[in-house]
């Protein structure tokens, strides 16, 4: 047992990252009856669709499950009351300052997390009053930090920057990473673009094989004029990429990515015209796989790694 698994109640410090289109309650509900922590994303549901997933997913397990909640999210007042009014105690937020939201859910008797992708923002967190804290570098998918730290270089600093129970995110999708980032210094990781590929998200079954199909370097970081996203290279990035080229303004950069291009995707299964936003990582999946199987794949390698480790330790003694 160690901060994190004690503080959610979990046997594996392993975190599901709250994707929009894929983590519905089918994938939270994987996770946590696996012995992690499984989120629903709020990110990409109305507020009817969020508490339907929320009271399926109460049906479907009896372990610990969070939501997450990007703060930017134009209905957010409504969530939270569903969060409330459901009884949810581990809240995720992202894409905000946590000091607006994390007053009223603490005050509900709430587990809050944030998610940073600095160590200045780390130290506001804990100001604000949050339980504990994900840092994620610029290898994962989605939107991400404009500062574009890595998270072998994140980890170390956040960690120097507060004594929060510490989480690390981007670029983690397999044993040999989970071991490395503790090593680093988190307490557990939250891993997306892994489950993002599994049998239970939510995500069309052309994006799962698109993420099986990634090469190396078939992610970017795009769309910095709005908020940086890494996708996968299709068409649209290609749409993307030409007009940052040649110096597009914000507006036009709105103009292109328009409305549901994540759904379009994600969820629709749209390759050529869609944001398929996935982290780099994504180059190592090579299968779709139940959650079950994913999890017990990670935890019997992290194992593995961390003996062959203990039993060389004398090779690293300089």
């Amino acid at each position: 047992m160690n901060k994190i698994t004690q503080l959610f109640g979990i046997e594996k410090p392993i975190i599901q990252g709250g994707m929009v289109w894929c983590s519905g309650w089918k994938l939270a509900t994987a996770v946590s009856n696996a012995g992690g922590l499984g989120l629903i994303g709020a990110g990409s549901m109305h507020p009817d669709t969020f508490q339907e997933h929320i009271q399926k997913a109460k049906a479907a397990c009896n372990k610990p499950f969070g939501v997450n909640v990007p703060l930017l999210y134009p209905e957010t007042d409504k969530i939270m009351d569903i969060i409330v009014k459901e009884g949810i105690k581990i809240v995720f937020t992202s894409a905000g300052s946590p000091k607006k939201w994390t007053p009223f859910l603490k005050g509900h008797g709430i587990t809050v997390v944030h998610v940073v992708s600095s160590a200045f923002f780390a130290k506001k967190c804990e100001e604000a009053g949050v339980d504990a804290i994900v840092a994620e570098g610029f290898e994962a998918g989605g939107h991400n930090g404009r500062e574009e730290t890595t998270t072998l270089a994140l980890i170390p600093n956040v960690r120097k920057a507060t004594s929060l129970p510490l989480i690390a995110a981007g670029g983690i999708g397999c044993g040999k990473s989970i071991l490395a980032a503790l090593g680093l210094g988190a307490d557990g990781v939250q891993i997306g673009t892994r489950f993002a590929a599994s049998t239970e998200s939510s995500s069309h079954i052309n994006f799962k094989e698109a993420i099986v199909k990634l090469d190396e370097g078939g992610t970017k970081l795009s769309l910095k004029k709005l908020a940086p996203t890494r996708m996968i290279k299709n068409k649209f990035f290609d749409q993307v990429y030409e007009a940052e080229c040649r110096g597009a303004s914000a507006e036009e950069m709105k103009e292109l990515l328009g409305k549901g291009r994540s759904k379009k995707g994600i969820f629709e299964g749209d390759l050529e015209e869609g944001e398929l936003e996935i982290g780099q990582v994504g180059s190592m999946v090579k299968s779709i796989q139940p959650v079950a199987e994913i999890m017990a794949e990670m935890m019997t390698e992290y194992k593995q790694e961390l003996a062959i480790l203990q039993s060389e330790q004398s090779k690293y003694q300089f």
